[in-house]
C-alpha cells in the first residue's frame, strides 16, 4: 500500500491591512483626519509631501496624492464604493463623537441586515470610509 504525503504549508497570520486612499491635497487630508476624525499622523513622505499615513489605535490609512480623480465621483456615490472599512467596538459612541465634531456623513448610523451597526464618512476628496461594529 502506498502512502501519500500531503505537505501543508504553515498558515501565515495576517496582522493588519492598510488601505490606500487617493487625495488631492495631503495637508488638507491630514487636517481632516486629525482634527475631525481623531487620527494622528504616522508619517509623511516627499518634498513636497505626496504620501503619508494616519492612524487611530490599530486603524491605519495610507494617503497618496494624485492629480486627478481615479474613480468617477458619480459612480462612487451611486454605488457607495468604499475606500476603506474600519471595525470598532462601539459605532454609536464614535458616530456621536464625529457628529459633535461636525463630520459629514454619507450614511448615518444604522443597523445592517447582516447584524453590523455602521455609518459612512466622506472625506474632502469623496473617499467613503465605513465604520462598523
Amino acid at each position: 500500500m502506498t502512502q501519500s504525503r500531503s505537505r501543508r504549508r504553515p498558515q501565515t497570520v495576517l496582522h493588519a491591512a492598510e488601505p490606500q486612499l487617493f487625495v488631492s491635497n495631503l495637508v488638507a487630508s491630514f487636517a481632516f483626519y486629525t482634527q475631525n476624525l481623531g487620527f494622528s499622523i504616522a508619517f509623511s513622505f516627499g518634498d513636497p509631501p505626496f504620501y503619508g499615513q494616519v492612524q487611530r489605535d490599530a486603524a491605519k490609512l495610507n494617503l497618496r496624492v494624485v492629480d486627478a480623480a481615479l474613480l468617477d465621483p458619480e459612480l462612487r456615490e451611486r454605488e457607495q464604493m468604499l475606500s476603506a472599512s474600519i471595525t470598532l467596538d462601539d459605532a454609536d459612541a464614535l458616530f456621536l463623537e464625529y457628529q459633535s465634531a461636525g463630520v459629514s456623513f454619507a450614511q448615518p448610523l444604522r443597523d445592517e441586515a447582516w447584524g453590523a451597526r455602521t455609518f459612512i464618512v466622506r472625506d474632502p476628496d469623496g473617499n467613503l470610509i465605513l465604520f462598523a461594529s
